[in-house]
């Protein structure tokens, strides 16, 4: 409940888009709206809180999760078997603290129904749109294997949001985002990585309100923390190449993780080649502004083996405003011929903002202050009801 309040507490504060220097700000809502529909959002959040959809949904997330760390874990023995010569050399010092394959599921996974709500935040100089639909994004990368889950869920409702696409994305273990040339993404004269997709995915919710990915823990690179993009879309169209063109963007975010297993992840001899500064989670100015507000961007996890080696398993829920219209520009755009430069706004395919070997604005580094500003123009439309619920939320908790 705690927990509950905190994040609660955070939306109230920010769900108001502007832009700012290298990344977005949120603003306070108006105190007017709110008290015009409180007495109606008392009801949506006490229902919200207490509703039975939640609870069969969490309980139905414990035995899913649970199966399939299970499973995960099968196959992580399975490899192990398959090399032994490899096992023989391997040096078996556990890192676990606590956790291991008897662990109660509960503790794991939680019991306590809850929605756990994560204000927008910006997409970044590096979104590409127009994105594969595939669960799977690892290709060649090398790195630890990373299995994600997101959960979505309608504040209006407290229902799982089923057939949102979401757009996945982050960098390789070196720093570099595929799909774009940039400053300040790798070499930049390498123009051949405009046509690069690793680390990008896309993929609907499904009646739960589940998505999952396979991927490579994310590196660093200079400026940010290590983070994982995510973008929900609906209403669009599912095209013959497995592409979804269209509809409305209804949730812009940024996941985290724990800094102790960054830097476990980040002491195996993959992540150790990356050159670049490392920017903690406390020194990360999206981080920072999420945990000031009270919300945790942070996904949990437990391990599928000994060590991060073996792979990590990592949950997290997210919920959003199905009413909520959201405007984003994509530095570049995946076609059947390739990659092609220029952002596209993600909600109706028009051309905007600058070119991103051409423009300065495509050499930001998202979300640190002496960036160049990213191209402003966002803006988040809010229903009424939530917007008042959001903005009476933490005194109802408190009461």
């Amino acid at each position: 409940m705690v927990l509950l309040r905190q994040l609660l507490t955070a939306l109230s504060l920010a769900f108001v888009v502007a832009p700012a220097a290298g990344h977005r700000q949120h603003h306070g809502l108006n105190p007017a709206k709110a008290a015009l529909f409180q007495a109606n959002a008392h009801r949506l959040l006490k229902e919200c809180v207490n509703s039975p959809h939640i609870r069969k949904f969490k309980e139905q997330a414990i035995l899913r999760r649970a199966a399939h760390v299970d499973k995960l874990r099968d196959e992580v023995a399975a490899r192990r078997r398959l090399s032994a010569s490899t096992v023989l050399a391997t040096n078996h010092r556990s890192t676990l603290t606590g956790i291991n394959q008897n662990t109660d599921a509960a503790t794991l996974f939680g019991t306590d129904p809850k929605c756990v709500l994560e204000p927008g935040v910006t997409e970044g100089p590096y979104y590409v749109n127009g994105e594969f639909i595939r669960s799977d994004i690892r290709e060649d990368q090398a790195g630890v294997d990373l299995y994600a889950e997101l959960q979505i869920v309608d504040f209006n409702t407290c229902t799982p949001v089923e057939d949102l696409y979401i757009d996945f994305w982050h960098c390789n273990s070196t720093g570099v985002y595929s799909g774009v040339v940039a400053r300040s993404n790798g070499n930049r004269a390498d123009t051949s990585n405009r046509d690069n997709t690793f680390g990008r995915g896309l993929a609907p919710t499904d009646a739960n309100g589940v998505v999952s990915f396979v991927t490579k823990f994310p590196g660093h690179y200079t400026g940010r923390a290590i983070h994982i993009h995510i973008l929900g879309t609906h209403g669009g169209t599912l095209l013959p190449n497995q592409t979804y063109s269209g509809g409305s963007v209804s949730h812009v975010g940024q996941i985290f993780f724990d800094q102790d297993l960054i830097s476990e992840v980040e002491a195996t001899p993959v992540y150790m080649t990356n050159r670049q500064r490392l920017t903690l989670n406390r020194d990360d100015s999206i981080f920072t502004q999420s945990a000031a507000n009270g919300f945790d961007p942070v996904m949990e996890y437990t391990l599928l083996g000994d060590s991060v080696a073996d792979g990590i398993y990592a949950w997290i829920s997210v919920g959003i405003d199905m009413t909520a219209s959201i405007e984003v520009s994509a530095a570049e755009t995946l076609t059947a011929r390739a990659g092609i430069t220029g952002p596209v706004s993600a909600s109706n395919g028009s051309s905007t903002g600058p070119d991103v070997v051409g423009g300065n604005a495509g050499d930001a580094v998202e979300g640190n202050a002496s960036a160049v500003p990213i191209p402003s123009g966002s803006s988040l439309h809010i229903g009424p009801t939530a917007v008042a619920a959001l903005a009476i939320l933490s005194a109802m908790l408190f009461q």
